[in-house]
């Protein structure tokens, strides 16, 4: 055993301070060589920078060797492995090649997978001291520019980079697995009376078309300016926090961790506390209102003070800076819905390597839907539209319309538009007197407070409209029972 202490010398430094396991590593390679069975229970999780002395080691580099004569479905044994080690001076400093025949005595094959636990173990474990002397090397570093948000920021991606270092979240599911997984939704949904699988909208028509939001999914919630994406995306996100107060096993509830880069936080809470207490927005933010109102305003205020609905209105947020505080919240809170208003106002890496737009949007979406399956929740991001809208005598969006980036459209689960007719109409006001002015009138009067949630794409089902009612001053949408006004299909 002497000999295989000997294979990978830790530097002087590190010898003492840095955890490792040496006998564990030659008892794995060890046991790998006598039966190569073991390579696919121990590959997915272990690899050869896990090896004290990283990839560079012998250890580390007999794994990789026994991993690539594995892949090529030849025979991994010290005899198949000599001519690759021949030359090797780190082998020859053991003895030369007889030393893989000293691996083999010490092999316990009944162990292997704790072996390799627990070099994996200690790997996570040096990769922790490498992380806190990179933060105590930066902190103490007072000649760059100092920005301590920058490197706890920093410091929290490193962190998460090792606790999901080696781990397989997914994997090669059978068949049974599948089904069952989709059983279980199945009866989620057959529970709630049938319509709903995910985590609420709060909307009933909504929830019948889409079933809820799913777990995984990346939702594109968009719309022209004025048209009330902030406000539905507020209203799903009050109504998922309060349908988790009033049950927490209730899987269509859900902590919210809504980013907000448009709104300022108190803003955001200004349109939940109006839309609570019926008072209307601008009346808050100007102070009219009386006594009983804000008697009102105080008790819907008390009962929304335990609400799990998390605001981070921090401008300017890169989507590296997005998914380490989701994962924070994720982690902290449990988070199971994620909303992002909008996508337009997120920055990715390409703006600081000069690419253009497009392919810093595409970067952007692609991070979002990642983070969705990363996190195993819903996120729900708001999207600008083109002005090619407004050139169109049919003003409901399109597809083609999601501004700067196809990619949008293609990483997205579903693709929700926000559209009220009652706006342009408001536009094509003619002359008082003039003619039509009475058709206009009574137009309007047919379409006032009337909203759609045009479902553009949905992968889980059909696309269509879903009408809404909009009550702009409280900024509340809510369900309309009448839907002969509107075209059941969406073309």
């Amino acid at each position: 055993m002497a000999t295989l202490l000997r294979a990978v010398p830790p530097s002087p430094a590190d010898a003492v301070q840095l955890p490792h396991n040496l006998e564990a590593e030659a008892a794995l390679l060890g046991a790998l060589m006598i039966d190569n069975r073991i390579v696919a229970d121990v590959m997915t999780k272990l690899r050869p920078e896990h090896f004290m002395g990283g990839e560079a080691s012998l250890h580390a580099r007999l794994y990789a060797a026994i991993l690539m004569l594995a892949n090529k479905n030849m025979v991994a044994t010290p005899v198949t492995l000599r001519p690759l080690f021949l030359a090797d001076p780190e082998m020859q400093a053991l003895g030369g090649t007889a030393y893989l025949a000293e691996l083999t005595h010490s092999a316990a094959l009944i162990a292997a997978p704790d072996f390799a636990q627990q070099i994996y173990d200690l790997a996570l474990l040096r990769a922790l001291v490498s992380v806190g002397r990179e933060m105590v090397g930066h902190a103490l570093d007072t000649s760059t520019e100092i920005d301590p948000q920058k490197q706890i920021e920093d410091a929290e991606i490193a962190l998460y980079k090792v606790a999901e270092d080696g781990e397989v979240s997914g994997g090669t599911k059978s068949f049974g697995e599948a089904v069952k997984a989709a059983i279980d939704m199945a009866e989620v949904a057959i529970k709630s009376g049938g319509h709903i699988s995910g985590i609420t909208t709060g909307l009933t028509a909504l929830n019948e078309k889409l079933g809820g939001l799913h777990p995984s999914d990346l939702i594109i919630l968009a719309g022209r300016p004025a048209m009330g994406k902030t406000a539905l995306a507020t209203n799903i996100a009050f109504n998922a926090a309060r349908r988790h107060v009033a049950d927490r096993a209730d899987p269509a509830g859900a902590a919210v961790a809504f980013f907000s880069l448009e709104m300022a936080a108190d803003q955001l809470a200004g349109r939940v506390l109006a839309e609570q207490s019926g008072l209307t927005s601008e009346n808050l933010r100007m102070g009219r209102i009386n006594q009983a109102e804000f008697r009102d305003l105080a008790r819907a205020a008390a009962e929304l003070n335990d609400l799990p609905l998390y605001i981070d209105d921090t401008p300017a947020l890169s989507i590296a800076a997005l998914r380490t505080r989701a994962r924070r919240l994720k982690r902290q809170k449990h988070v199971g819905l994620i909303v992002v208003d909008y996508l337009q106002l997120l920055q990715g890496s390409s703006r600081a390597n000069g690419d253009n737009r497009v392919q810093e949007v595409s970067e952007i979406s692609r991070g979002l839907k990642t983070l969705a399956k990363e996190l195993s929740v819903p996120v729900l991001a708001l999207s600008q539209l083109s002005r090619a809208v407004e050139q169109r005598e049919n003003k409901r969006p399109q597809l083609s319309d999601l501004r700067e980036s196809g990619t949008i459209e293609q990483d997205a689960d579903i693709v929700l538009f926000v559209y009220r007719e009652e706006y342009y109409h408001a536009q094509r006001k003619p002359a008082d007197g003039a003619k039509g002015f009475d058709e206009w009138l009574a137009e309007g009067h047919a379409i006032e407070g009337r909203a759609e949630v045009i479902v553009a794409k949905q992968r889980h089902g059909s696309t269509g409209i879903v009408p809404l009612r909009f009550e702009k001053e409280i900024t509340r949408f809510s369900d309309l029972a009448d839907e002969a006004h509107l075209p059941q299909r969406y073309e």
